[in-house]
């Protein structure tokens, strides 16, 4: 491959091997003291999204930062979205320093901070970020309650595979997401249909290039891209509704109107249409009975 040439997988490959692409958040704990402590972080990802009795959130660290100690310890976090002002991510690189402690980090900060609604043993939140995530670090995943602060110069074998101590410098949290908290504009467009003016002004940070600097790039206008919706044939949807329940059955009329739904994800969408169905007393859906089980799929989905 003429075209490209062979990089060296090194330790951080994803900053020193790569173009990464990546968020920037500002990690809430409570230090020792009872002190909101906030760590600048970029290695946070979706985790459980879907199929799991709730969701949660994927955070890598150093063992031995503030962060990780505090979640050894208190399990609460809060993981705070800010947007791209210059300001906001000079302050985001200052918190990411290594080696300060929380009076030290925190006692100039340029973030306005607030109490959590969950509780007194929660850490703040950023007031000025578009959107916040409550979680709680799920230590029962590979028995990683074990796993205990207090080590700042690496932590000894054996360790955990994905949660917990990872290796003798890492750590991985599997964050349990317990509320999302947005401002009201984002809200808005998420509830009530996204447009390109909508979306907050959010950083992509590419990691630690060199000696000198981290770099971002600012938010621009997203561009949309109409979904190409592909229909299936009416008779696959005859023949997944009639497999579903007994009970309920379907008209071929309404079972025409739901053609646009992707094949991969048919028996699931039929399966909740269903159970609405019964929770409405309809044994029958026709196009008339479809309108309703939909809008009260809608208004679930904005809950």
């Amino acid at each position: 491959m003429e075209d490209f040439k062979d990089l060296r997988i090194v330790d951080n490959f994803y900053q020193t091997s790569a173009f990464f692409p990546m968020p920037t958040i500002l990690v809430g704990t409570v230090s020792p003291e009872g002190k909101t402590n906030l760590g600048a972080y970029s290695l946070c990802f979706p985790y459980y999204v879907a199929g799991k009795d709730y969701y949660a959130m994927l955070l890598e660290c150093r063992n031995s930062s503030n962060t990780a100690q505090n979640l050894l310890r208190s399990k609460k976090c809060s993981l705070n979205f800010i947007t791209d002002e210059r300001k906001y991510f000079k302050e985001a690189v200052r918190l990411g320093f290594p080696g300060e402690t929380t009076q030290e980090k925190m006692k100039n900060c340029l973030f306005t901070l607030r109490n959590s609604a969950l509780g007194k043993d929660r850490p703040q939140i950023i007031s000025e970020a578009f959107q916040v995530f409550e979680c709680t670090w799920d230590d029962s995943l590979e028995k990683a309650f074990k796993d205990k602060a207090g080590l700042l110069e690496g932590y000894p074998p054996p360790y955990r595979n994905f949660n917990g101590i990872t290796s003798q410098f890492g750590a991985h949290f599997i964050l349990k997401i317990d509320k999302i908290l947005i401002k009201p504009r984002y809200y808005d467009a998420i509830v009530n249909g996204v447009k390109a003016n909508g979306f907050p002004a959010v950083p992509v940070d590419y990691g630690y290039r060199d000696s000198t600097n981290f770099w971002y790039s600012r938010f621009k206008k997203p561009v949309p891209e109409k979904v190409q919706v592909k229909e299936g044939d009416v008779n696959s949807v005859i023949y997944a509704a009639k497999r579903i329940d007994p009970a309920v059955k379907f008209t071929d009329g309404a079972c025409a109107k739901l053609t646009k739904i992707p094949r991969i994800f048919l028996k699931a969408a039929l399966t909740q249409m269903v159970q609405i169905a019964k929770e409405e007393g309809i044994s029958l859906i026709d196009e008339a009975a479809l309108e309703i089980i939909n809008d009260k799929r809608r208004k679930e989905k904005k809950k």
